[in-house]
């Protein structure tokens, strides 16, 4: 159990170093030049894909470890009704051009790049990620789960002023007008009165395939990761 968990930990370790100290530093420019812009995509997603099989094999081999602590019922069901504006965040990232996106520079060249979910937060994926992880952390309650899903809110947390900086580097004067109408931390700009929330931007077929989204990993959550969430409500 020792030797699965000290492997999670490293695990943890090199899948956030390898997005917080490659992908975020200057450090990858050294390597982009040295080893051409293609192939250091190519060895970093396999880099990466292998950091997050060994990563989700450690965590499955400690098992329930340490428990740090145990949520009521009730608090349990509010972390489960907030992965909704998790999932709609995640649905609104993967359906709207976004500038902060891999490849979506392009999207700075559009009249009002700062639609939709980006009116919410410029970085809806991450954002997602960021709830997801601390939903799992505070529903979990073991230190497994701490190190596991933590690593995951700690690298997108990294990553949001991360890629500002390098799209501010790269294009300036298309950044800098979306930037001043979004916000990393959701509804800022809105409530400092920079942008303004236009639900009908969102659509409700995003609500929609947002809350199909969540039925169906309630469901299929006993299937693929062996845990029931209904299971935890009566603990």
């Amino acid at each position: 159990m020792v030797t699965h968990f000290a492997s999670l930990v490293a695990a943890a370790a090199v899948w956030g170093f390898m997005h917080i100290g490659i992908s975020g530093t200057p450090l990858r420019a050294r390597l982009v030049a040295l080893l051409g812009a293609g192939p250091y995509r190519g060895l970093f997603s396999l880099g990466s894909a292998a950091g997050l099989f060994w990563l989700a094999r450690s965590f499955g081999a400690s098992g329930p470890g340490a428990v740090l602590w145990q949520l009521p019922p009730w608090a349990t069901l509010a972390c489960m009704l907030l992965m909704l504006p998790a999932l709609l965040l995640f649905v609104g990232a993967l359906t709207t051009p976004n500038p902060t996106m891999i490849a979506g520079e392009r999207a700075l060249a559009a009249a009002e790049p700062a639609r939709g979910i980006l009116r919410v937060t410029r970085h809806p994926m991450l954002c997602s990620f960021v709830a997801w992880s601390a939903v799992h952390i505070l529903a979990n309650g073991t230190l497994a789960g701490l190190v596991f899903f933590g690593t995951f809110g700690l690298v997108a947390l990294a990553g949001m002023p991360s890629i500002d900086r390098k799209r501010a580097q790269t294009d300036p004067a298309g950044w800098a007008p979306f930037a001043q109408r979004s916000s990393i931390l959701p509804f800022a700009a809105i409530a400092q009165g920079r942008n303004r929330f236009v639900f009908g931007e969102i659509g409700l077929w995003r609500v929609a395939l947002a809350a199909a989204a969540w039925f169906g990993l309630i469901a299929l959550h006993p299937l693929l990761f062996h845990v029931s969430p209904g299971a935890l409500l009566h603990r």
